[in-house]
């Protein structure tokens, strides 16, 4: 009887950590897309073990980040956009709007580039990945309540574990991994910062924040139950980052140490094959597939909700299309045009890509500060405005994506 309650509390204790996870955990997840798979990628097998100490600090910086973002959602019950505009004005609104449409729209496009280069390294065209998967996402988001939309990108969640069975078949040396991820280590190149830079700007987003308070209040959560979404949010980011390092294990055991070196994750998965031999790089196109379908559902409906929220118009998956007409229009104008330009030959995507994360350079410090200032308000937030040491971290990371900003546009490439 004993062993039976024993067992059957654990049971419940899983089902409530299962019930209360979402928001969180799809936006922490959807951060590993295409462009930070082949960042960590490209970390991995030019600099090996030594990157890991950086996720551990991004780890931190996201927590405070996303921890802000969605007690801003539980608290008023409104997106970020939405506050903006009520306590900051039209102009300012419109300034961040435009560089998060531009931004998203270059994101985006790199999503569907990851479902093209993965469904390729299967040996299936572009040609009728795209589409296919242009439809799927869209069918998913138009089709679906909230609730349904959510159980469908958890799943998707899932196939990032692929990274740590991947990580497992290669074999690294564990001591060695353990000690470098918690030993500080800079090199004074270009080369080197950039990717911190690329490493900070694609873990920490600007449309991650809009995202993951758009959609907790489009979940429903209040103040009251907060803690649970606090520990959505923890759990999410803790995931996504442990994944992160797995990629960069992965690509440290195997490309580092024979000297190879990528820049896309294509160019991993297919490296690793002749190292790891086939499952691992199969193992790692299933990773690369799923986040760049995350992402590519994400990333819209984080435009859709932002502009939304900032003009006023009705928005939400629980709402029917003819209720919400530019919501659900402008999700299928992201997804269509963005999936279209993946098609077109002689596209130059990476500097579509450089100029989306150039966008979410410039905006995510503004982001932020005005962040701050609405989480501080008293009559706002009220018993919830941020506690001083979530000040202290916030306005530190602040400032040093300010000062890594400046670097970003000052270092010679």
């Amino acid at each position: 009887m004993t062993l039976r309650n024993s067992v059957k509390r654990a049971a419940q204790r899983v089902l409530f950590h299962l019930a209360i996870i979402g928001p969180g955990l799809i936006t922490a997840s959807a951060d590993n897309d295409a462009p930070g798979i082949a960042t960590y990628s490209m970390a991995g097998s030019t600099y090996g073990y030594a990157f890991l100490w950086m996720i551990l600090v991004v780890t931190v910086g996201e927590v405070v980040v996303q921890e802000m973002a969605a007690r801003m959602g539980a608290t008023t019950g409104k997106g970020l956009a939405d506050l903006i505009r009520e306590r900051f004005g039209v102009k300012v609104t419109a300034f961040a709007m435009f560089c998060l449409l531009l931004a998203n729209f270059g994101t985006t496009v790199a999503q569907f580039a990851g479902v093209a280069a993965g469904m390729e390294l299967l040996g299936i065209s572009r040609y009728l990945a795209v589409p296919v998967a242009a439809l799927l996402v869209w069918l998913l988001v138009t089709r679906g309540s909230y609730t349904r939309v959510e159980k469908f990108l958890l799943t998707l969640c899932l196939c990032s574990l692929s990274y740590v069975v991947c990580a497992f078949l290669v074999h690294p040396p564990w001591s060695t991994v353990l000690r470098q991820a918690v030993t500080p280590a800079f090199h004074f190149e270009t080369g080197y910062v950039l990717a911190l830079l690329a490493t900070v700007g694609t873990t920490i987003t600007p449309w991650g924040c809009v995202y993951l308070q758009a959609s907790v209040v489009d979940k429903g959560g209040t103040p009251q139950e907060y803690r649970y979404t606090r520990l959505d949010v923890v759990t999410g980011v803790a995931f996504g980052n442990v994944i992160s390092a797995f990629v960069v294990i992965c690509t440290a055991a195997t490309l580092f140490v024979h000297g190879i070196q990528v820049e896309t994750a294509e160019q991993a998965a297919l490296a690793l094959s002749p190292l790891a031999g086939p499952w691992a790089k199969y193992l790692f196109n299933v990773g690369l597939l799923g986040a760049s379908l995350l992402a590519a559902s994400v990333l819209p409906l984080a435009t859709t909700y932002a502009v939304c929220e900032a003009f006023g118009w009705e928005r939400g998956m629980n709402n029917q299309p003819q209720e919400a007409p530019v919501f659900y229009g402008l999700y299928t104008g992201l997804v269509a045009l963005s999936a279209a330009v993946v098609l077109l030959p002689g596209v130059p995507l990476f500097p579509l890509m450089w100029l989306s994360q150039t966008l979410n350079a410039i905006l995510l410090p503004v982001l932020l500060v005005l962040m701050l200032r609405l989480a501080n308000d008293a009559h706002l937030m009220g018993a919830y405005r941020n506690r001083r040491v979530t000040n202290v971290l916030a306005w530190g990371l602040t400032g040093l994506i300010v000062l890594i900003t400046l670097i970003l546009f000052t270092a010679p490439l």
